[in-house]
C-alpha cells in the first residue's frame, strides 16, 4: 500500500447512452487463510498500517459480469482481485481492486524481484506501446524520470512510485485492457519492471485503479460506464470468485440507500462521505466534538475504501466506540487483546453483542452482525472487529473498510456523487 496521497491502493466501446453494465467477480487473493475468520482477519490486518499510509468474465443480460474473489485463496496477498486479461493476444491477470487508487500497473518482462512469476510480455502483444516523456499522461506522475525537453518525443515515460514497504519503477505504456466481454485500447497503465524493498503485501500480479482521478477506469473509459460501478466483496475465505465488480449503471440495485460523495482536491482519487456518528445498539456514542468533520486541508474526514482489511477509527472516535461497545458488552471476565484488536471476549460469557450503526448523510448504516463481530472457530472468543489507526500513520482520516463491507453492494455512483449500500450476499 502506499502514501496516503498515492495510497497504493479495461473495452468493447459503448456509447454515452448505452443501457449496459459490466459484472466482473472479484475474489480474495490469499491462499494460506487460517481456518478461524478472527485469526483470518488478524492475519490480513497485518497489512492495513502500510494501506493507511496510502491512503494518506461471462455476458449476462442486462449487463456483464466480471470474476472478483478473495485474494487470499489464489495468491495469498490481503486484496480482492479480479479476473482480468491485457494485450492482444490477451495475457490474463488477477488484478487486485483498489478504490483509492488511480493508475493500474502490472509486473512486466523482464522484471526485477517482482512478487510474482506471472508477467506480462509486451514483445507478445501487438498492441502494446510504450509512451513518450511527451505524452499527455507522463507530467502525472510525481516520480517521472523524464528531464531533457529536447529528447521528450523520442525517451520513453518512466517514473518510480512506492506502494506499501516497496518502490517500484516501471514505463508508461497502451495496451487494451479485458474486462468481461469489454476489452478497452489504449489504456494507460504502468509495466513494472523492478521493485525494492518488501514485497510481502503487494498486490502479487498488478493493480486496477478505481480511484477518481485522471488515471483511473472511470476516467479513462470517458462515457462507457456513466461515471458509475459497484462491488460485491465475498469473505475472505471464499475459493470462488462469488463477488463481483459491474461497471455502469445498469443492473445496480434498485433498493439502495445513498449518502453523498465529498471532494478533496488535495486527495483527490479517495471517496470521502460524511460520517456524522456512530451508535452502538440504541446509544450515540460520545465521540468529541468536531472528530468527524470533513476538512479539505487537512485530509480529515471518512473514506469507504476497498484495500484496508479492518475499519480504523481516530483514537478518540475509536475510544468512544469502544468503551460504549463494552459497556453494553459488559463481559464479567473483561477483556484481551489479539493483533489490532483490542476488545476480545469470551462467547461463553455474553450471550449477544449490541449492533453498530455508522451514520452519514441521509443513510444510517447498520453492520450485520458478522461484519462488527469476529469469531474465532478454534476458541470461544469474539473480537470488535475495527481498531485505532495506527497513530505514525494516519491521524486524521476514518476508514470503512472491506471487513465491514463484505455481502453488500456497494454502488460508487460519481456522475451524482454519491455511495449506496444494499445488503447482497455473494459468498
Amino acid at each position: 500500500m502506499a502514501s496516503l496521497l498515492s495510497l497504493l491502493p479495461l473495452l468493447f466501446l459503448l456509447s454515452s447512452t448505452s443501457t449496459f453494465a459490466t459484472n466482473l467477480p472479484i475474489q480474495h487473493v490469499n491462499r494460506r487463510l487460517p481456518s478461524s475468520p478472527l485469526d483470518s482477519a488478524l492475519f490480513l490486518a497485518r497489512s492495513d498500517p502500510s494501506r493507511l499510509s496510502y491512503l494518506l468474465s461471462q455476458k449476462t443480460t442486462p449487463y456483464h459480469n466480471v470474476p472478483l474473489g478473495s485474494g487470499q485463496q489464489m495468491l495469498n496477498t490481503p486484496s480482492y482481485v479480479v479476473r482480468t486479461s491485457l494485450g492482444s493476444p490477451a495475457q490474463p491477470f488477477l488484478l487486485s481492486l483498489d478504490t483509492s487508487s488511480d493508475a493500474a500497473w502490472v509486473p512486466c518482462s523482464p522484471c526485477n524481484s517482482c512478487p510474482s512469476s506471472t508477467l506480462f510480455l509486451p514483445s507478445n502483444s501487438t498492441s502494446y506501446s510504450s509512451l513518450q516523456c511527451a505524452s499527455s499522461w507522463c507530467p502525472m506522475f510525481t516520480g517521472s524520470q523524464c528531464s531533457d525537453p529536447t529528447t521528450a518525443t523520442t525517451t520513453p515515460c518512466s517514473y518510480t512510485q512506492s506502494f506499501g514497504d516497496s518502490t517500484f519503477t516501471a514505463t508508461l505504456a497502451q495496451e487494451t485492457l479485458h474486462l468481461g466481454q469489454d476489452a478497452i485500447p489504449n489504456y494507460a497503465f504502468g509495466c513494472v519492471n523492478s521493485f525494492t524493498g518488501s514485497t510481502a503485501n503487494l498486490p502479487k500480479q498488478g493493480l486496477l485503479g478505481l480511484g477518481r482521478g485522471p488515471m483511473s477506469l472511470l476516467s479513462q473509459t470517458g462515457n462507457m460506464y456513466s461515471g458509475v460501478f459497484s462491488y460485491c466483496l465475498p469473505s475472505y475465505k471464499s475459493y470462488y470468485f462469488s463477488g463481483s465488480l459491474r461497471l455502469g449503471p445498469a443492473g445496480q440495485p434498485k433498493s439502495i440507500r445513498y449518502t453523498p460523495l465529498l471532494k478533496n482536491p488535495h486527495r483527490s482519487s479517495l471517496y470521502y462521505v460524511n460520517l456524522t456518528g456512530i451508535s452502538v445498539g440504541k446509544v450515540n456514542v460520545k465521540a468529541p466534538l468536531n472528530s468527524f468533520n470533513f476538512d479539505t486541508m487537512t485530509g480529515q474526514g471518512t473514506v469507504v475504501d476497498s484495500g484496508t482489511v479492518i475499519t480504523r477509527f481516530t483514537a478518540p472516535v475509536y475510544a468512544a466506540l469502544r468503551d460504549e461497545f463494552r459497556r453494553q458488552v459488559n463481559a464479567p471476565n473483561g477483556y484481551s487483546s489479539l493483533g489490532a484488536f483490542d476488545t476480545c471476549f469470551s462467547t461463553n460469557d455474553v450471550a449477544q453483542a449490541p449492533s453498530i450503526t455508522l451514520h452519514m448523510d441521509a443513510l444510517d448504516l447498520t453492520l450485520p452482525m458478522e461484519n462488527s463481530l469476529i469469531h474465532s472457530s478454534a476458541t470461544p472468543l469474539a473480537c470488535l472487529a475495527m481498531a485505532e489507526a495506527p497513530a505514525n500513520v494516519n491521524q486524521v482520516v476514518n476508514v470503512i473498510a472491506n471487513l465491514q463491507q463484505q455481502n453488500m453492494r456497494v454502488v460508487i455512483d460519481t456522475a451524482n456523487s454519491r455511495v449506496g449500500f444494499a445488503r447482497e450476499l455473494c459468498n
